[in-house]
């Protein structure tokens, strides 16, 4: 994503725009898949070496608050964050923590229509999304590497 669009993106969200922010937001798109707040600092150190992983967590709340990332939380509660906010589930390896975006409308429409026909009583449902746990064909027969 070009500079001005990362800048469009925090202005537009009412955001103060510092270099930091532009920095944290610029990293997460380029890296793309699901990275976590530590992943993101060792991006940014060697052009920002000072910059405190407490630092990175706050921009991270902000933008997860302003609707501009999501957290995705793995098996083991390891939080990482994802760019992509239109409508998709998740595929998750438990051997080696890969999550990939998986976007099918065919089984959006299912779940709404599940929830529309099955109410959970007491409970308002905002948002839905899927996370799809298992291994990838290459790990079957391995050991799990997160032990």
């Amino acid at each position: 994503m070009e500079y001005n669009e990362l800048i469009k993106v925090l202005s537009d969200k009412g955001l103060k725009v510092t270099p930091q922010r532009v920095a944290v937001l610029e990293a997460l798109y380029e890296i793309k898949n699901h990275p976590s707040a530590e992943q993101i600092r060792q991006k940014l150190h060697a052009r920002y070496p000072s910059i405190a992983i407490g630092t990175i967590y706050n921009i991270l709340d902000t933008f997860c608050e302003q609707g501009i990332i999501k957290k995705v939380k793995t098996d083991s509660d390891f939080v990482r964050y994802d760019v992509d906010m239109e409508r998709h589930h998740h595929i998750y390896c438990e051997n080696c923590n890969h999550i990939e975006n998986y976007h099918d409308p065919e089984l959006d429409e299912l779940l709404k229509n599940y929830f529309e026909k099955k109410r959970i009583p007491n409970f308002q449902i905002h948002d839905f999304n899927l996370q799809i746990i298992g291994r990838y064909a290459e790990h079957q027969n391995k050991p799990n590497q997160n032990n």
